[in-house]
């Protein structure tokens, strides 16, 4: 029986302990800040809003590179030396990771890299829900996990709403975006949707926010009849403890069995500035 080892980059938002205990590796993403690049994760992300608000700069993002995945590659292969990697990419629409992958995986064997066309809280569930389904079925092949892992893409849904629009506006990730442009004196806040890999806002929503994260998550819940048993929460640096508290209990309202938060990082907190609140969860069946 070969050991399935996960790797995922740090744009998934993994916390480092998290992917320890459960035996994920994480490739470095990366952040540049004026003359300076520094790895995704290695650096509190308040440095990014507190840059640009001494700037007026935003940081510029970058995937990881193929000698980043070749760096984790060997040593996988160093420490699990019979191990096959499966590799659940940060959606390839948006960064050159996928690719990187591919180049660093050339000549060796064992290796499969899949696409999620998800990231950060998306990714997250995914590549935490199949380690778990690994350790309960340690006899699951290479073969077996990446169709367990295609099917949690497919099921997999995930949004966010800014709280202050200039980032999305700076960072260009986000095509449509510009009609929501303006609306913040009218506290307009756009939903955020990762859709086959791409960031598009769907919708929006008005006032305070928080009025805005109760309806986004008793919407999105609903919208996408998501699996009651686990709903992902991510924030961004600067959202208030109550509006954290306020998510928590709606969506303890809405029934789901267990809430998982996650911090997110520094390329996550570039595209969506301060204060941005992300829901994820499996659309059930």
């Amino acid at each position: 029986m070969q050991k399935i080892i996960l790797v995922a980059e740090t744009g998934s938002d993994i916390p480092a302990d998290l992917a320890r205990r459960e035996g994920i590796y994480l490739v470095p993403m990366h952040v540049t800040m004026g003359e300076k690049t520094l790895d995704d994760g290695a650096f509190p992300s308040d440095e990014i809003c507190a840059h640009y608000d001494r700037t007026g700069e935003l940081p510029k993002t970058s995937g990881s590179t193929p000698e980043d995945f070749t760096k984790i590659f060997t040593q996988i292969r160093a420490e699990h030396p019979q191990a096959e990697i499966l590799h659940l990419a940060y959606s390839a629409s948006t960064t050159m990771s996928y690719q990187s992958a591919k180049v660093a995986a050339k000549g060796m064997e064992g290796i499969v890299s899949l696409d999620t066309k998800h990231v950060s809280a998306g990714q997250a569930a995914i590549v935490t829900t199949l380690a778990a389904f690994l350790r309960e079925h340690p006899e699951t092949t290479l073969d077996q996990a990446v169709q367990k892992a295609q099917e949690l893409c497919r099921r997999a849904r995930m949004c966010f709403v800014p709280d202050d629009l200039e980032y999305l506006r700076a960072g260009g990730r986000i095509s449509n975006v510009v009609y929501y442009l303006g609306g913040r004196l009218l506290h307009l806040h756009p939903q955020v949707e990762v859709l086959e890999g791409n960031l598009v806002a769907t919708k929006k929503y008005r006032g305070k926010l928080s009025k805005v994260v109760v309806e986004l998550i008793q919407d999105y819940t609903r919208e996408n009849n998501l699996d009651r048993a686990c709903l992902w929460l991510l924030y961004t640096t600067g959202l208030p403890q109550e509006i954290q508290r306020l998510a928590e209990d709606t969506a303890r309202a809405c029934g789901f069995a267990e809430i998982r938060w996650l911090k997110a990082q520094g390329v996550i907190t570039t595209h969506g500035g301060p204060s941005a609140i992300a829901v994820a969860g499996f659309a059930q069946g």
